[in-house]
């Protein structure tokens, strides 16, 4: 784990609303109406606008806003070797609604892809970035492959143990870690779904119990696995999500039943959803923070749901509570959640969208400055 790394007490989780011009390329791209070439040539107009507009805000860490990728898990996944594409039979039950029945399935051994597409898509980034500002990396947990919805239930056909598998995709995982940072990468983030439902397990499933324990500390291993070893100044964060597609979500819960195993995790950053009352109280914290003072802990206390502005007294009220289990100086603020985990995209406009990070950025400024 690293030790000391600047610390943005204004942060956002990193997807953003997909502009109208890309999603119309993007659906005649598949309709077979434009090439790949004129397609891509939208997707890096819109990102070099994204960007600039990141900065404008004062956002010190931007991303391409996800614009290259239809989901925010999948794409990535599918670009590891010994990762294939399947359609299920049904697709996750949001509150309201239901996404699309794609996922994935082991084909082989998992591998480190030194091809990667996403690597491109970083190199990309680089070269559009602003002054005064980094680039951020999001990518998937490793957490989203092992004991999820069936998509590892061919790990028998390709490895011995399951500790083998296991640790091929820590390594899978560490390489494409190292390989961003060589590329120029200093932060990078795992997206992480499952804590939320490994919490509605534990919760909602006592004759199960033993199952979901070993998985948390499975999960604990791979992660570990994958950031041991890797460079001091590469700054590596998780985003505790409980699902967001359209608006909706998919798990609710304190984060109580897995703090301990959250504690021991050794990311440096910690992005957790605290917009509404079904993500609990802020009692966990402690116990997620673990005492360790160079561990971030960004609060997403406003919702990427909404267009709505939170109230300025509200947020300070729930700021003063957290104080009271983490210093101030460990604590920072943002959004729940990206504004679009997919590219349908929440039920906010993208003037909404600048203008909730803008508020974030006003209330932060007046607290660390």
């Amino acid at each position: 784990m690293t030790t000391t790394h600047t610390h943005y007490h204004f942060d956002h989780v990193g997807s953003f609303l997909r502009p109208q011009a890309l999603k119309e390329a993007r659906t005649a791209y598949a309709d077979g109406k434009i090439s790949l070439e004129d397609f891509k040539k939208v997707q890096q107009e819109e990102i070099t606008k994204l960007v600039k507009n990141e900065a404008k805000v004062g956002l010190k860490a931007v991303t391409d806003g996800e614009f290259n990728r239809s989901w925010w898990h999948l794409d990535f996944l599918w670009g590891l070797n010994g990762v294939g594409t399947y359609e299920q039979e049904d697709s996750y039950k949001f509150h309201g609604t239901k996404t699309r029945t794609t996922n994935i399935e082991l084909t082989g051994k998992i591998a480190f892809n030194p091809e990667h597409p996403f690597f491109e898509d970083f190199k990309f980034l680089q070269s559009v970035l602003p002054e005064g500002v980094e680039p951020k990396v999001t990518i998937p947990s490793p957490s989203l492959i092992p004991n999820r919805d069936g998509r590892s239930d061919r790990w028998p056909e390709f490895y011995a143990t399951w500790e083998g598998f296991l640790d091929d995709l820590a390594a899978a995982y560490h390489e494409t870690l190292l390989h961003f940072y060589e590329l120029g990468a200093r932060y990078i983030q795992l997206d992480d779904t499952t804590w939320a439902y490994l919490i509605a397990r534990l919760l909602d499933d006592p004759e199960n119990h033993e199952k979901y324990v070993k998985m948390c500390e499975d999960i604990v291993y791979v992660v570990n696995r994958v950031l041991e070893g890797l460079p001091e100044d590469l700054r590596v964060s998780t985003h505790i999500c409980r699902g967001n597609f359209k608006s909706t979500y998919l798990f609710e819960g304190s984060y109580e039943p897995v703090a301990k195993y959250l504690g021991q995790l050794n990311y440096d950053t910690f992005f957790l959803e605290y917009d509404d009352a079904r993500s609990g109280s802020f009692a966990p914290l402690p116990e997620i923070w673990n005492n360790r003072e160079n561990v971030l802990i960004v609060l997403g206390v406003f919702t990427s749901k909404h267009p709505e502005l939170e109230k300025e007294s509200d947020i300070n009220e729930r700021l003063a509570e957290a104080r009271t289990f983490i210093p101030l100086e460990n604590l920072a603020l943002s959004t729940q959640c990206g504004f679009a985990s997919t590219e349908e995209g929440n039920q906010l406009t993208e003037d909404e969208q600048w203008a909730k990070l803008a508020h974030i950025k006003a209330i932060a400024d007046k607290i660390w400055n």
